[in-house]
């Protein structure tokens, strides 16, 4: 039997609006992943320690607040530094399209916005979890 991809789904920073995470969660779960949500307000480092207790293949992260090129890069940087270098980290969220190729530059694989089908993210972590 094939193990089912785990993701965590991350809300760093201040960030208080959590509908759009729940949404994609409820979306991978229907798809038959198993999710861990850690809930509002987390710091960079709980994520990545949940992540590392949890074994997951994916980090989603969601931020409405504006401070995803801080956020989202020190995510990547704690995740390298703890050895979860196969772990894909992905984001989600109100993310200006200027800010996509410095975050992906960062080590995010890919950044979905607002609108973006679940089935959009379904799919790319199917595809890239395969390639691992």
């Amino acid at each position: 039997m094939e193990r089912k991809i785990r993701v965590l789904i991350g809300k760093p920073g201040l960030d208080g609006h959590d509908r759009g995470a729940k949404v994609v969660a409820r979306a991978l779960r229907d798809a038959g992943m198993e999710v861990i949500y850690t809930g509002l307000r987390q710091t960079p480092e709980q994520i990545v320690n949940t992540a590392l207790q949890e074994d997951v293949d994916a980090i989603g992260l969601s931020i409405l607040s504006g401070a995803h090129m801080h956020l989202f890069p020190e995510v990547v940087k704690l995740a390298r530094e703890k050895g979860l270098d196969d772990v894909i980290i992905f984001g989600g969220g109100i993310i200006p399209e200027k800010d996509i190729p410095k975050l992906k530059e960062a080590g995010v694989m890919e950044v979905f916005l607002p609108g973006t089908p679940t089935d959009a993210v379904v799919k790319f972590l199917r595809e890239k979890v395969k390639r691992r």
